[in-house]
C-alpha cells in the first residue's frame, strides 16, 4: 500500500478519538528512540480530545477510512507528525511533511529528540536543518532535543528572521542585565570588578552554549559587564560591578 491510495484532509472533531490511539501507537513504537512518554495512555487521549481545531491545523492520512497518520501544526511550528506502527515506511509520513511544507511554504521548526536518529534522518532528507541543541530541561521527558528548521522557499529569509527573533531576545536579556548592574551598584560594598566571580559567570554560560567555548564567553562576558557597567555609571569608567 503506497501513499497515493491515502487520503489527506483537515481533521475533524470525530477524527481526534483515533488520532490520539495513531499518536499512543506511533510513540510506544518509536522507544527507544524516543523517550517513554510521562503522560498515561487515558491522559493523552483526553489531551487529543481537547485540541481546538480552530487554534492548530490538524491534517489526518486516512485509509479505508480509518486515520493512519496525522500532522500537527500552527503558522510558524510542526508540533507532531505521527503515522501508526503498520503504516511506517509506506510514503504516509512524506505525503504529511509535503502537506505541511505546501500550506507553509515560509518555512516552520519543531523539535526533535536528539536520540530519535530515525526521525532525523527524515527530516534531513527532505532539507531541514538542525540548528540549537538543548539539554532537555524544558520538555517534559527531560530529554536532549534539537530545534530543526524547514526552511521554506528563501531559506535566506527565513533564517534571518529567526536571528531577528533572537537578536530581540538578546535585547531585552542586556536590558535587564543592564538594569540589574545599575540598581546592584548601590548595594555593593566594594567599586572593584570580581575576576573569579567574572570567571564563574562565563563557565555558566559556556555550559548552555558550548560551541562557544569558555574563552569566547568570558570575552563576551567581559564586554557586556564593561558596557552595562558604563551605562549605569553615567561616566564612562567601568570600575566595579
Amino acid at each position: 500500500m503506497t501513499a497515493p491510495e491515502l487520503t489527506l484532509r483537515p481533521a475533524g472533531a470525530g477524527d481526534l478519538e483515533q488520532v490520539a490511539e495513531v499518536h499512543l501507537a506511533a510513540r510506544a513504537a518509536a522507544v527507544p528512540a524516543m523517550p517513554r512518554g510521562i503522560h498515561s495512555a487515558d491522559q493523552v487521549r483526553a489531551w487529543v480530545a481537547g485540541w481546538d481545531l480552530a487554534t492548530y491545523d490538524v491534517r489526518v492520512a486516512t485509509a479505508g477510512g480509518t486515520v493512519v497518520g496525522y500532522a500537527r501544526s500552527t503558522p510558524t511550528w510542526l508540533d507532531d507528525l505521527y503515522v501508526a506502527p503498520a503504516w511506517q515506511g509506506r510514503g504516509v509520513g512524506s505525503a504529511l511533511f509535503d502537506l505541511v511544507t505546501a500550506l507553509r511554504p515560509d518555512g516552520f521548526c519543531l523539535w526533535v529528540f536528539e536520540s530519535n536518529h530515525p526521525a532525523r534522518a527524515f527530516y534531513a532528507a527532505r532539507g531541514c536543518l538542525e540548528l540549537e541543541r538543548t539539554d532537555g530541561s524544558a520538555n517534559e521527558e527531560r530529554a536532549p532535543d534539537i530545534r530543526v528548521a524547514w526552511p521554506g522557499a528563501d531559506p535566506l529569509a527565513f533564517l534571518r528572521g529567526l536571528i531577528d527573533e533572537t537578536d530581540l531576545v538578546l535585547g531585552d536579556v542586556l536590558a535587564r542585565r543592564t538594569a540589574l548592574t545599575r540598581v546592584v551598584q548601590a548595594v555593593k560594598p566594594s567599586g572593584r570588578r570580581d575576576p573569579e566571580r567574572e570567571a564563574e559567570i562565563a563557565r555558566r554560560v559556556a555550559a548552555v552554549v558550548p560551541e562557544l567555548g569558555v574563552e569566547r564567553v568570558a570575552r563576551i562576558v567581559d564586554v557586556v559587564i564593561a558596557e552595562s557597567l558604563d551605562a549605569a555609571r553615567g561616566d564612562g569608567g567601568a570600575t566595579g560591578r
